[in-house]
């Protein structure tokens, strides 16, 4: 048995067989509008309200205004609150963005996690991460290196990571063998709307279900997952 960290959304802890393996590093990825960002932001408000793990929201696309407005309108109402006091500590992208080089905005980052606790972290997303380097190499050193660092400081990962295709790319790029764990968001469309699921695709040190799952964004946005695999 390993110790893990639970997302606390409905249904994938049971697909996880607990939930996250501790201090691992998880790529999340899937095509704009499945709920990837939402995840995130639920995975680190569940953490503080219900497991009384401090997190920490990293994003270089949105202001933290705008963060906390998406956290609201889904339901997260304290949100504010918990950044305010400490429990959640946000790094916009007027902050990671206004460094000239990779090591200069870890260094501000390093230089804040000193002599405090945090549990959680999500970093939205790796797209925006690799505006920070040259070329491809260099992108896939530093997210090893960024990696390390992460699990050096006894935190849980999630690596947001935008794909174009509606289903799953898996073989997109290093990154899928560089993390511990890979979940696919996946949405369809269909004459009423759009179906979603979520897939477990790995994760190292734990015995989880890789079936394909339906996942339901229920009401305010927070998605969930429950019922048997979707045969796609």
């Amino acid at each position: 048995m390993v110790d893990v960290t639970e997302t606390g959304v409905d249904g994938l802890d049971a697909i996880l067989n607990g939930g996250i393996v501790d201090n691992s590093t998880v790529l999340v990825s899937g095509n704009p509008g499945t709920g990837k960002s939402i995840f995130g932001i639920q995975y680190l408000y569940n953490g503080v309200r219900e497991f009384d793990e401090r997190g920490i929201y990293i994003s270089f696309e949105e202001n933290a205004e705008d963060i906390r407005q998406a956290a609201e309108s889904v339901g997260f109402e304290e949100w504010g609150e918990l950044v305010d006091n400490g429990d959640i500590k946000v790094y916009d992208k007027s902050t990671m963005l206004r460094e000239e080089d990779f090591n200069t905005a870890i260094d501000r980052l390093l230089q804040d996690f000193a002599g405090t606790t945090y549990d959680r972290l999500v970093l939205d997303s790796l797209t925006m991460f690799s505006l920070f380097f040259d070329d491809e190499t260099e992108n896939r050193t530093y997210l090893l290196k960024f990696s390390d660092i992460l699990k050096k400081n006894g935190l849980t990962s999630l690596l947001i990571n935008e794909q174009g295709a509606v289903f799953p790319e898996t073989e997109i790029g290093l990154e899928n063998f560089l993390t511990d764990g890979n979940i696919y968001f996946i949405q369809t469309p269909t004459d009423n709307g759009v179906n979603r699921y979520i897939w477990v695709a790995k994760m190292r040190k734990q015995d989880i279900n890789t079936d394909i799952f339906p996942m339901e964004i229920g009401e305010g946005g927070s998605p969930s997952t429950s019922g048997p695999a979707a045969s796609r």
